[in-house]
């Protein structure tokens, strides 16, 4: 006979046919219940002792005995005599059950749960209802008091109420907001502290027609909380309020995307079979559009690229692999990499599969590892990257291929940083790369060429022109759901503010730039940027670098340190630092660290340095020292070539 459990409700035993077994009186049940908690392990009887007794009987380890007799008898009724007890066994010290998980109601309802939550709102809404409705009351119901089952019946109670919730969420994104309220209604009314729960009534209203509704819900959730708790709802609360007011947009259901994306998922899945080649194909191009989404989805991206790159070689198909690694062609506009070791494992597995490529075959494949490893490759010296940026673009000129064209010229582009004064041929990559993305609809690489223009426009102090661009930029991503490329824009603006305005304005239009880059999955251009920013601009009005010593200046310490020592009253600290000082990288920053060395220099009286500098600064003397980057600016290089000029003048 197959047994099966339920704690969702009153304890209880079935038999195979679903009809109720004797579990005889309550102490029975709950020895039984105990032991169902216990997910198969070993309870001793000294313990259920304590826990049916609040005062244990001299005789309570036989009473325990006896009860556990009469459930193995209600259990296994057709168990021979003295054979073992297979459901209810003995084991070192006390006892354990041996249901299935399957036989268990909680279980099931903990795995019903799960499922749901990996599967699309159409799929997961039938889970959720099987959940739900294994639930016949609340959970061990007739020992919810007991201190045993304290911790499991608030434990289930919980996940049942976020499962109510997680069925009115599918009901809203499937369309079936009028469905969803009188769920959530009850669910409101039995538990009013759950903000969630109010947050998805109120949609499930206003998506119904019925926005005074969903207003009042709202305004008496907030009653609710001030009244009793004294609180203010929270951020998802207010933020409704507020969208319901306005009538924003995003309130309303995109179900019509969401269906499509679900079934043509859910066709894919069932159709493609597991470990195929297509399905690695297809993971690039899911990732390519994860990295410009924003909201993390840069670094999953980044993670999974790995796996996919790691995998595709292991099936050993060299042409397989080549279009694994030259489908992310995900614009890049920074020059130091978020994650080096990442970056270098792309390199070696693209010129592994270049080896590997059969000779005069598969150019394009052969361009778009190219051009991988020219990205991949940017802010160090080797003298790789910029060959295979040309030979990249040689290939894509011939074959008039757009989309690779327009892949290997952000190639192009992030090798052309090993000098100062290069923001001229950057421009006109960017001039290239709007034409060519605009005639054959290329949205990322259109706003890629528009924020290689404005860094080049910032930088040749053009800020009228280099704002159309950045307006361009909004406008774009915006238009094309690109939410990473407001990052660019906003520090364009700062710096824009640092060149022209007050200081104390630039400094908190940097502050709230340095804001927006928490969580947006780009680590290579966060660390030390603010810093940095701030630094230069000091810098650019004559005053000194903070002396504190707790400032995090990430890649930058080399050349911020010097500037820190003269702020600490440390001149020949300074001066031997600048004697060890390397070169600054390629890079987009590459102006503003020379023109920091430059100063330190000046006010250490270092000839040799200030010879450095003045020979790398002169190539870019038309140019804002920093704005190459779009985000910030340490003054005219024409002034501080000035200053070097008289410094080296007065100098021994």
């Amino acid at each position: 006979m197959s047994v099966s459990f339920g704690i969702l409700g009153p304890v209880v035993a079935w038999d195979g046919g679903a009809v109720p077994l004797d579990l005889k009186g309550p102490r029975h049940r709950a020895v039984l219940a105990r032991l169902v908690i216990a997910r198969g392990r070993v309870v001793p009887v000294t313990r259920l002792v304590e826990d049916l007794w609040t005062e244990p009987p001299a005789g309570g380890v036989g009473a325990v005995r006896t009860f556990v007799s009469a459930l193995r008898r209600a259990l296994e009724p057709e168990r021979p005599p003295r054979a073992p007890a297979r459901l209810l066994v003995t084991e070192g010290p006390g006892y354990a059950l041996r249901a299935e998980p399957g036989a268990v109601d909680s279980r099931r309802f903990e795995d019903a749960l799960a499922d749901a939550a990996a599967l699309p709102p159409r799929e997961a809404l039938p889970r959720l209802d099987e959940a739900l409705g294994t639930w016949r009351g609340p959970a061990l119901a007739d020992f919810a008091e007991e201190e045993w089952a304290r911790a499991e019946h608030a434990r289930l109670g919980e996940l049942r109420l976020h499962a109510v919730e997680r069925r009115g969420e599918a009901r809203l994104a499937l369309g079936q907001a009028a469905q969803a309220v009188a769920d959530l209604e009850a669910h409101v009314a039995e538990h009013p502290w759950r903000e969630e729960g109010w947050r998805l009534l109120a949609l499930a209203l206003y998506r119904s027609g019925r926005q005074g509704d969903a207003l009042a819900v709202l305004r008496r959730a907030r009653g609710l909380l001030v009244d009793r708790l004294g609180l203010e709802p929270g951020t998802a609360l207010r933020r409704l309020e507020a969208d319901i007011l306005a009538q924003e947009h995003r309130l309303e259901p995109d179900t019509s995307a969401e269906q499509v994306w679900a079934g043509a998922a859910a066709d894919y899945d069932r159709t493609v079979r597991q470990g195929s080649r297509a399905r690695l194909e297809s993971a690039v191009g899911l990732l390519r559009n994860l990295a410009v989404t924003g909201g993390g989805g840069l670094e999953a991206a980044r993670r999974h690229r790995s796996a996919t790159v790691t995998a595709a070689e292991e099936l050993g198909d060299a042409e397989l692999t080549a279009r694994v690694i030259g489908a992310y062609d995900v614009p890049a506009i920074w020059t130091r990499v978020d994650d080096p070791q990442h970056a270098a494992d792309v390199v070696a597995a693209a010129e592994r599969t270049l080896k590997d490529l059969p000779p005069g075959r598969h150019e394009a494949a052969r361009a778009r590892l190219l051009a991988t490893i020219a990205l991949e490759s940017r802010g160090t010296r080797s003298a790789r990257g910029p060959q295979a940026a040309r030979q990249a673009e040689r290939i894509a000129r011939r074959l008039d291929d757009p989309a690779l064209l327009a892949f290997a010229l952000n190639g192009v582009f992030m090798q052309t940083f090993h000098r100062a004064g290069l923001s001229p041929r950057r421009d006109a990559t960017g001039a290239e790369l709007v034409a060519l993305s605009g005639r054959h609809d290329l949205p990322t690489y259109t706003v890629l060429g528009h924020l290689v223009r404005m860094q080049a426009r910032g930088a040749l102090a053009d800020f009228e022109g280099a704002e159309e661009h950045a307006t361009a930029v909004d406008r774009l991503a915006a238009h094309h759901e690109l939410p990473l490329a407001g990052v660019f824009t906003t520090w364009f603006r700062a710096l824009r503010l640092a060149a022209t305005g007050p200081e104390q304005a630039a400094e908190e239009a940097y502050r709230g730039a340095a804001a927006q880059l928490d969580g947006v999955g780009m680590p290579g251009l966060e660390e030390g940027l603010l810093p940095l920013a701030l630094l230069c601009l000091r810098v650019r009005h004559g005053r000194p670098a903070p002396a504190g010593t707790s400032t995090d200046w990430g890649p930058y310490a080399p050349w911020a340190t010097p500037l820190v020592l003269l702020a600490q009253d440390a001149p020949d600290r300074a001066a031997a630092h600048l004697r060890r000082l390397p070169d600054p990288p390629p890079g987009l920053l590459l102006e503003a660290l020379w023109c920091l060395t430059a100063q330190a220099a000046i006010a250490v009286s270092d000839r040799a340095t200030m010879e450095r500098a003045a020979r790398a600064l002169a190539p870019a003397k038309a140019e804002e020292g920093g704005a190459a980057g779009g985000l910030l600016t340490a003054g005219p290089v024409a002034r501080h070539l000035a200053e070097l000029a008289a410094a080296l003048r007065d100098a021994p």
